[in-house]
């Protein structure tokens, strides 16, 4: 990987940490906010998204959403663990794009692909590159001894 590509990548996934830990941060630090409008106004898969917002449900919701981002977030800025955060990001990105999707438009002003569709490649993209090993905790953590005795968690590392 030339110095350019290497650069590249690292701002890519420092800027899509960025903005996952802001989007993530915002909600946990807002006591008011809540997924149930979102939920409620789902276009595709009506009844699995009016699930999710009922009462009993929606506060495991709301803390797999504020947590995941925020923690998907830290995980692109510090390089550790971006091949398991990246991938879940990506299913929490498809299971924002699925409510909102009025086949074939998402919103007014797409077709078929919206920023959620972008940042599920971007995700994957840093996923397949081992983005956190450039710049990165995860070759720190990849030659700690535990890593050693699990092989399995440095394949998840990255």
């Amino acid at each position: 990987m030339t110095r350019f590509q290497k650069i590249s990548l690292f701002l890519l996934r420092i800027s899509m940490g960025w903005m996952m830990f802001y989007a993530g941060i915002t909600k946990v630090i807002d006591p008011t906010w809540s997924a149930g409008g979102y939920l409620k106004g789902a276009k595709t898969f009506v009844g699995a998204y009016q699930w999710l917002a009922s009462p009993n449900i929606l506060p495991l919701v709301n803390f797999v959403n504020e947590w995941g981002l925020t923690l998907l977030g830290l995980s692109l800025i510090f390089g550790i663990f971006v091949r398991l955060g990246s991938i879940l990001g990506a299913v929490l990105m498809l299971l924002y794009y699925i409510p909102i999707l009025d086949f074939p438009y998402p919103n007014p002003h797409s077709y078929l692909v919206d920023e959620h569709i972008i940042y599920i490649f971007v995700l994957l993209l840093l996923t397949s590159l081992r983005a956190g090993r450039v710049w990165g905790l995860e070759n720190w953590c990849s030659n700690l001894p535990i890593c050693s005795k699990y092989p399995k968690l440095r394949a998840w590392l990255g």
